[in-house]
C-alpha cells in the first residue's frame, strides 16, 4: 500500500452536452407516442463535448485540464509540463512519487517519452502494459461525474456550462471516495491474477 500510495493516477475522458449514446425508456399511454413528454430531440454529435484531464493520488486530487478538442502529444506534454510536473514537484519533493498513464497514442508519443527520461529523478514512471485489464482507478471516477453531471436539470446549454459544471464536480469529489478507490488496488489485482485472463468484477 505504500507504493499504491505515491502513485498519481491519470486519465483523460470525453463529456457531451447531450448524451447520445445508449437507449432511453418512455413509458406512454397508447396514441402518446408523438407528445413533446414522449419525445427527445437529437443534437448531432451530441452538440459538442470537453475532454477533461484528470490525475489523484490517495493523498489529494492533483490538477485537471479541460481540452477543448481531440488530444494531441503536443497538448499532452504541456499538461505534463506545466501542470503536473510543478505538482509533483511539491508534493514529492524527494523524487518518491509514481505517475500512472496509459498507452494511448499521445501517451506514447516520443516527444512525451523523451520528457519523462529526462525527469526520471523527479518521478517514477509506471509501467503499463498494452492490451491490460483497465484497472486505472480513475474510470470509476469519470463515471461519477458522469452520473453527477446527467442528474442535473436543466441540462448544460452550452459548452462553457458543461466545463462550469465538470470542474465544480471535480473539486468536490469526496476524499473517501478517491482513497478507497486507491485502498482496493491490492484487491483488483489479485482479482485479475486469479481470472487468468478472464473477466473480474472491475
Amino acid at each position: 500500500m505504500d507504493e499504491w500510495n505515491r502513485v498519481y493516477w491519470s486519465d483523460e475522458s470525453r463529456f457531451l452536452i447531450h448524451h447520445v449514446d445508449g437507449l432511453v425508456r418512455v413509458r406512454r399511454l397508447p396514441g402518446e407516442q408523438l407528445l413533446p413528454s414522449c419525445t427527445a430531440g437529437h443534437t448531432q454529435a451530441g452538440g459538442g463535448s470537453i475532454m477533461p484531464w484528470g490525475t489523484f493520488s490517495w493523498a489529494a486530487l492533483g490538477p485537471v485540464v479541460v481540452v477543448e478538442q481531440t488530444m494531441k502529444a503536443a497538448n499532452y506534454l504541456n499538461i505534463i509540463a506545466d501542470q503536473l510536473h510543478p505538482y509533483m514537484a511539491f508534493v514529492f519533493p524527494t523524487g518518491n512519487g509514481i505517475f500512472q498513464q496509459d498507452n494511448s497514442p499521445c501517451h506514447k508519443a516520443r516527444i512525451v517519452l523523451e520528457w519523462f527520461e529526462e525527469h526520471t529523478d523527479e518521478f517514477q514512471l509506471m509501467s503499463w502494459p498494452p492490451n491490460s485489464p483497465d484497472l486505472n482507478p480513475m474510470e470509476h471516477i469519470w463515471d461519477v461525474m458522469e452520473r453527477q453531471l446527467r442528474a442535473q436539470t436543466p441540462p448544460s446549454p452550452k459548452i462553457s456550462t458543461l466545463r462550469d459544471r465538470c470542474l465544480d464536480i471535480w473539486y468536490n469529489l469526496s476524499p473517501v471516495m478517491y482513497q478507497k478507490l486507491v485502498a482496493s488496488m491490492p484487491t483488483r489485482v489479485a482479482a485479475v491474477l486469479q481470472a487468468k485472463e478472464g473477466a473480474t468484477r472491475y
